[in-house]
């Protein structure tokens, strides 16, 4: 467990990753390299279906500011600074994407042993203005995030959580859409020394009446190798099995088929992360 309680968007993390990450039904590579001045270039593609989209990401460092620059196919060009404590625990960034002059926004995070603060603000003349804190320890936090849109006067996001943790187990209990949506994870070490865990999210809409529930689990076959597997209870089962067969290179396979529907074909997807 880290110290402090992290931000919001912490509460709940590792069941979502468990549950979410890694899993995809599109064809994905990518390709990383570092210049001897410390300069890292990444180039992703990703196949879905007939449309293929790439993007580079150049990113600079220089001392405690990192500035990421990366350009994609519709020619869009997204760069974000990231200056790093320029006062203890303070992080500042700033976020733009060109042509799209209102996409302007500047992000300011502070952490602290028992806080945890993010507030952000576009750079436009009627701005949304997001915050969200949490408060406790790295064993109990609760929380709140908050967006005001400043031209209609109105909230866009309201949410509400609380995470509690140990050694091996997070539970986390979290109110969204303004009400509307309940979501409850969990997520259990099992086993640490083959990284064995399982986790469960369900989540109740209270204008539809709906409950969607997720379970998976992981299992660590040797050091190098990983495999997932999730299922909902509307019958969609997936599974992956990611290899890093050199340090932070990884090739992962997933599938994903519907039990409800078998004659529906099965979706496989394939990734190939190569970094140095």
């Amino acid at each position: 467990m880290g110290k402090g309680p992290g931000l919001y968007t912490d509460i709940g993390k590792k069941a979502r990753d468990l549950l979410y990450k890694d899993y995809q039904t599109d064809q994905k590579f990518t390709l990383a390299t570092t210049s001897p001045t410390g300069v890292a270039i990444t180039s992703a593609g990703t196949k879905k279906g007939d449309l293929f989209l790439a993007d580079v990401n150049t990113k600079l460092k220089n001392r405690n500011v990192t500035t990421d620059i990366k350009v994609d196919t519709d020619s869009n060009l997204f760069t974000t600074i990231t200056v790093d404590e320029p006062a203890p625990g303070l992080k500042t960034i700033f976020d733009f994407r060109v042509p799209d002059q209102r996409s302007g926004k500047v992000e300011l995070q502070y952490l602290h042993d028992y806080a945890g603060i993010s507030s952000s603000i576009g750079l436009t003349a009627n701005p949304i203005v997001n915050f969200s804190s949490v408060i406790g320890t790295n064993v109990f936090a609760v929380g709140t995030d908050l967006s005001f849109d400043m031209k209609t006067g109105n909230f866009t996001k309201c949410n509400a959580g609380l995470n509690f943790s140990n050694t091996d187990l997070i539970a986390s209990l979290a109110l969204n859409d303004k009400g509307d949506s309940l979501n409850a994870s969990y997520y259990h070490i099992v086993n640490p020394l083959t990284n064995t865990a399982v986790g469960a999210e369900v989540t109740h809409s209270f204008s539809t009446n709906e409950n969607t529930i997720t379970v998976g689990t992981q299992h660590a076959l040797d050091p190098l190798t990983v495999i997932k597997a999730r299922m909902n209870n509307a019958g969609k089962a997936s599974a992956l099995i990611q290899h890093e067969w050199r340090p932070r290179s990884l090739f992962t396979v997933s599938g994903e088929v519907e039990t409800k529907s078998i004659e529906k074909r099965p979706k496989v997807g394939v990734s190939l992360v190569l970094k140095p």
